[in-house]
């Protein structure tokens, strides 16, 4: 699969595969609100467990990290996961997960920018839905997919931990 870099010359982003060295960002992205600081370990504390699962995205062409950049910096980042199954007629999906925006700059339209890079890849990959899940607490995000055109069509069930 190609993962074709995506812009936005309007705004001054450029979408791309995250490499090794913006790891420290990324996580810093995902660590940016109460709900991911709960979860994840800051950078500096985890960067072998961190480095270990990055690696593991980057060799695998079904699974990726996709970074927004402005300038020289990344104010932004999402997942993106090509999942087959035998549903569908075999159809591929494509799962979005990890979506932020630097918190300074939300409310601007970057987030729809990086949804529609999602959106694009998933496209030209030859998917035939992409699929994300959301916090229930995060409920302002909820409301943006919605107007991004998502719709809540499952409920969806975790089991942790194991």
């Amino acid at each position: 699969m190609e993962w074709a870099p995506g812009d936005d010359t309007s705004h001054g982003v450029v979408f791309r595969r995250a490499v090794e060295a913006d790891l420290g960002d990324v996580i810093g992205l995902l660590n940016d609100d109460q709900f991911g600081q709960a979860r994840n370990p800051l950078f500096s504390d985890a960067p072998s467990a961190y480095l270990a699962a990055f690696a593991h995205l980057a060799d695998n062409p079904d699974n990726g990290e996709i970074v927004a950049v402005r300038g020289d910096r990344i104010i932004g980042c999402y997942q993106l996961t090509f999942i087959r199954g035998l549903s569908h007629t075999g159809a591929e999906r494509a799962q979005i997960e990890s979506v932020r925006i630097a918190s300074e700059l939300r409310g601007g339209g970057l987030g729809t920018l990086l949804m529609e890079d999602a959106i694009e890849r998933a496209r030209l990959r030859g998917c035939f839905m992409v699929q994300l899940t959301t916090d229930l607490r995060r409920e302002h995000t909820r409301r943006f997919y919605e107007r991004l055109g998502f719709v809540a069509s499952h409920h969806g069930m975790k089991r942790t931990p194991l």
